[in-house]
């Protein structure tokens, strides 16, 4: 077997199936995941960030209605994105889903730090990059 196949057989998650454990995880989501893939049917593929952007502002939301009781599920799929997604599965998480979860301009009446409770160890470690990034500008990679 060839190293690229090794490596596709170890990656539980790409595009094609990351959001399937997510909608599990938080059904509240599936009607703006519907909305989402309508809107961009007819793109050759899916802008994936963009839905993680609107995924953010979904959390943020129920953040701030105090809505947070499938929070613990919806991070443990974000951890397991971090741990066993593929390169741009890894990526989306951090950089689509993470990095608007810390926009302080998405906040009202909540802060990004109050997502904490929730990250999982590795997801924890790539919040911990992006926040050094806007802080530092230190590379998130």
């Amino acid at each position: 077997m060839s190293e690229n196949n090794v490596n596709a057989l170890s990656f539980e998650f790409d595009r094609s199936n990351m959001f399937e454990p997510l909608l599990q995880a938080d059904p509240s989501f599936r009607e703006k995941w519907e909305t989402f893939q309508e809107e961009y049917r007819s793109d050759d593929e899916l802008p994936f960030y963009l839905a993680l952007s609107e995924l953010a502002r979904h959390l943020i939301q129920d953040l701030e209605t105090g809505n947070t009781h499938r929070f613990d599920a919806v991070f443990d799929v974000v951890e397991r994105w971090h741990v066993k997604g593929d390169p741009y599965v890894k990526e989306a998480a951090t950089v689509g889903l993470l990095e608007d979860l810390q926009n302080g301009h998405l906040h009202r009446k909540t802060r990004s730090d109050d997502f904490i409770p929730w990250l999982r160890p590795e997801t924890l470690g790539w919040w911990t990059k992006v926040h050094e990034f806007w802080a530092t500008g230190k590379p998130i990679i």
